[in-house]
């Protein structure tokens, strides 16, 4: 069985190759980038893993093109397996291990739609990144000069302006100047993120899965496309509650002696999916007073016995459940009514 498994070590220029032949010999290759597709191409249908990291979605769709199967990798579970001291050979050797073990998690190979919709995502990210150091290096240049501007994006934009303005505060001619055009860069920032939130309605509109998962209350354009993006036709999760789980809002268990403790949500996996989700949970449970529909009474008797932040993980978590089936099964969004 193991002559048809590979670990795959792949990196920007040289990759290593860890097999098992038939006759139970170790099997160890290094390879240029150039020479990867070639090799394969030339090389029985196997079951590679790679690592999941950087370029390995691309490799996975070559290598699948070629008609081998490949298994992304989690690295955590990988690192478990690695031999001695870390080098290259040892790493392969490592993710052949892990990828020879029954029920090894696995992570979904992505499309260059999924990816390009990711790409989009973290430009933004990056973006809004720049924009809030921007703002906090203003207000403390500012407030060296003892001129104190209250937290908020918003807030210097407003007193920004004010105080170039302002003849009669402390700031001299070349600081004003200097701050003027920090505040010219804060509205360039301002534009470029709002080019991202036009494209990223634009994608929700164009795709039809995206259309589908907005109907969900809490869930905008910018939630459906990284969302999409993330699923693609959910078949990759066994359920919903493992696709809840994969994002880490799901209780963080520390059982022992058969005795089972559900501690808080675990917090794992992907980090921004996760806050959008939290963060239009909260956006439902702000309007949910005196609404009679089915989710807005059951919200409002989740936040008078949990309190809010709870009720909001816990909606967060229905609606990853709803938007995984709404993927996988290919359904409309159907609002829950009461009988």
């Amino acid at each position: 069985m193991n002559k048809s498994i590979i670990g795959l070590d792949i990196a920007k220029r040289v990759f290593h190759i860890y097999t098992i032949r038939e006759d139970g010999k170790v099997f160890r290759k290094m390879l240029r980038r150039k020479q990867v597709l070639e090799f394969f191409a030339n090389y029985p249908s196997s079951l590679i893993g790679i690592e999941a990291c950087g370029s390995s979605h691309y490799w996975a769709r070559e290598l699948s093109a070629l008609d081998h199967d490949v298994k992304l990798l989690n690295a955590r579970h990988v690192k478990a397996f690695v031999k001695g001291n870390k080098n290259d050979f040892n790493d392969a050797e490592a993710i052949f291990d892990t990828v020879s073990r029954p029920n090894t998690r696995t992570i979904a190979i992505k499309t260059v739609a999924q990816q390009d919709i990711q790409l989009i995502h973290r430009l933004r990210q990056d973006a809004v990144k720049r924009r809030t150091a921007k703002v906090n290096q203003i207000r403390g240049l500012l407030s060296e000069r003892g001129i104190v501007i209250d937290l908020g994006i918003n807030k210097v934009r407003k007193h920004l302006p004010e105080l170039l303005e302002d003849a009669e505060n402390a700031l001299t001619t070349l600081s004003r100047s200097a701050f003027a055009e920090q505040y010219e860069r804060l509205l360039a920032m301002d534009k470029e993120i709002e080019g991202f939130d036009k494209k990223i309605s634009e994608l929700s509109r164009a795709n039809e899965l995206c259309q589908r998962l907005s109907k969900v209350p809490g869930i905008g354009p910018m939630t459906a496309t990284i969302v999409a993006a993330d699923l693609g036709e959910g078949s990759h999760y066994k359920n919903a509650r493992h696709y809840s789980a994969s994002l880490g809002i799901v209780p963080r268990q520390c059982s022992s002696g058969g005795k089972s403790v559900l501690l808080g949500i675990s917090k794992r996996g992907n980090r921004y999916i996760r806050t959008l989700l939290i963060h239009g949970a909260r956006s439902v449970l702000r309007t949910c007073q005196n609404k009679e529909d089915k989710l807005s009474l059951w919200c409002q008797e989740l936040i008078k016995r949990r309190g809010f932040n709870i009720a909001a993980v816990a909606l967060a978590n229905k609606n990853a459940r709803i938007l995984w089936a709404l993927a996988h099964k290919e359904e409309s969004y159907k609002k829950a009514v009461i009988v």
